[in-house]
């Protein structure tokens, strides 16, 4: 009984497997030169139909003698032709869905194909046309860039030295040396007005200090969409009360923890203490509204030792300035007022220049950009001297500005495209990266970028990354953290995830002419620059 059971088992198997929906055709025709190998499969094709021949032939006879066994062999044989019957018919109603959905689109697949279904692999990008523009950004870069990083850290220096004595040093604000992050910092700055992202560490005077709730803490309260975010308790040292109740410290001093209605009383309206409402938490809004105050007295100050305008650009941003010269010449700052974490590199921050919206009192997003900028430097002296890496970075950047011109915002940013980059930098060989494959590699870039579109995930690439070099000292609790989707929001806003896709698809074609408008054209040796600068 057990050898017949075996033989029915072949017999489905073999059905099974030379169903033609298990291994579809993908190319039905050979060329004609490969006639020995259609002989073999011709050959194999037989050999097979002779074994199913003399499989079906022994059932035939396990038939037969089915009438001479005994009523509970009978049984047993039903039962198991039962269940190889309902094993053969599951698979084949699984391979009905799994064909019927290949071939129905879901609604994400129709936003696909309605923007054009435009492939990063075919694409038309122009070898010449990208060294030339690589050449210009190389030279913008070493003319300008490092004139302008040296103009505005001594600026910065200066400011934040004016803005130090502005505050109380017994009660206000203690103000930290600045850390420079971003483009400028990283050398990928490729578009005009020429930006710098300055992140100014505070911390609270003595007897107060911070406590961090993380979200990836074991017991945390940090909502779900709020990953990556932690919120900042301010608490008080001192036994014998909070310093507001301790000494007169004037006027102007900002009680981090009391309000008017609580017994120990300041004079001034719940609206100017650092701290959200009836809480000791620290609050963004209060914070950005003392530093925009603070740094507008310390500009205030020394005003007169420069000549040039300095304006705020967002009224809703603290620090977000523009200095103005009298050449017309404009130079971009990101002064962000941020609370270091412990001892590590990692700043919780008041706002991202790149992002409109930032998450709600009390929380704060968590910015790891000082350990990125480490990861490309860990990088940059393992690849070949002259890679293409940044080129990549500031190529899709720059599409993504122009395009964003033409269609307006998305749900990208800058800072997506350089995730995935560190996510390709992590995967691929670092011989990979010689400046001659910047073509391949772009076009890695671009298929990484449009497999996350269509998945709605990109994950943090320091985050919950056990791929991340040791080198690079993230602290532990962020690489135990579980991953965080940067691209989540899309997951819940359709209108946002078809206006994004419909963006990228538009950037990928018109990708060669927007490149070519900018790229210099190359006469006799030298290097002429296109009439559009303001970019």
């Amino acid at each position: 009984m057990q050898g017949a059971i075996a033989r029915v088992c072949m017999v489905v198997a073999a059905a099974i497997l030379n169903h033609p929906s298990l291994f579809p055709q993908e190319n039905t025709t050979l060329p004609d030169q490969d006639e020995e190998l259609i002989a073999r499969m011709r050959e194999h094709e037989e050999r097979l139909q002779r074994e199913q021949a003399r499989l079906e032939k022994e059932l035939s006879q396990l038939e037969s003698k089915q009438e001479e066994t005994s009523p509970e062999e009978g049984y047993g044989w039903y039962f198991w032709s039962a269940v190889s019957f309902l094993i053969f018919f599951t698979i084949e109603m699984c391979r009905v869905e799994v064909s019927d959905s290949e071939i129905r689109p879901n609604e994400d697949d129709d936003i696909i194909s309605e923007s054009g279904s435009v492939s990063p692999l075919t694409m038309v990008l122009d070898k010449d046309v990208l060294r030339n523009f690589c050449d210009k950004c190389t030279y913008t870069s070493a003319h300008e860039n490092w004139r302008v990083r040296e103009f505005v850290e001594g600026f910065a220096d200066d400011l934040l030295e004016s803005l130090r004595s502005v505050c109380d040093r017994e009660a206000d604000m203690e103000v930290g040396d600045f850390v420079g992050i971003g483009s400028m910092f990283e050398s990928w700055k490729v578009c005009k007005p020429l930006m710098c992202d300055l992140l100014v560490p505070f911390s609270p005077p003595d007897p107060h200090s911070f406590q961090f709730h993380l979200w990836c803490s074991p017991f945390s309260d940090v909502p779900p969409d709020m990953q990556a975010c932690g919120k900042i308790k301010v608490t008080n040292e001192n036994e014998d009360g909070c310093l507001c109740g301790s000494a007169n410290l004037g006027e102007d001093m900002l009680c981090l923890l009391h309000s008017r209605n609580d017994t120990l009383k300041v004079d001034h309206s719940p609206d100017e203490l650092l701290c959200s409402r009836n809480t000791p938490f620290l609050a963004k809004d209060q914070v950005m509204k003392w530093f925009q105050i603070s740094v507008t007295k310390a500009w205030g100050r020394i005003s007169h030792k420069y000549d040039f305008e300095v304006t705020f650009r967002n009224l809703d941003a603290a620090g977000a300035l523009k200095i103005r010269f009298r050449s017309g010449k404009v130079i971009v700052m990101n002064i962000i007022p941020v609370v270091q974490l412990e001892d590590t590199d990692a700043y919780f921050v008041s706002h991202f220049p790149s992002e409109c919206e930032s998450p709600p009192d009390p929380y704060w997003p968590l910015s790891l950009a000082v350990y990125e900028r480490n990861l490309l430097k860990y990088f940059a002296k393992r690849l070949p001297q002259h890679s293409c890496h940044l080129h990549c970075l500031q190529i899709v950047t720059f599409l993504h500005r122009k395009q964003t011109g033409l269609t307006g915002k998305s749900a990208f940013t800058n800072y997506h495209f350089k995730t995935a980059l560190l996510h390709l930098l992590l995967s691929k060989s670092s011989y990979s990266w010689g400046f001659e494959s910047l073509e391949h590699r772009l076009r890695d870039m671009f298929c990484f970028l449009q497999r996350s579109l269509q998945e709605k995930r990109l994950h943090h690439v320091l985050i919950g990354n056990s791929k991340v070099p040791k080198d690079v000292q993230v602290p532990e609790v962020i690489c135990r953290a579980e991953p965080v989707n940067l691209l989540r929001s899309l997951v819940l806003q359709g209108k946002l995830y078809a206006a994004t896709v419909r963006h990228f698809q538009e950037m990928l074609r018109n990708a060669n002419v927007l490149i070519q408008e900018y790229t210099p054209h190359l006469s006799n040796g030298g290097l002429h620059h296109s009439p559009d600068e303001s970019l």
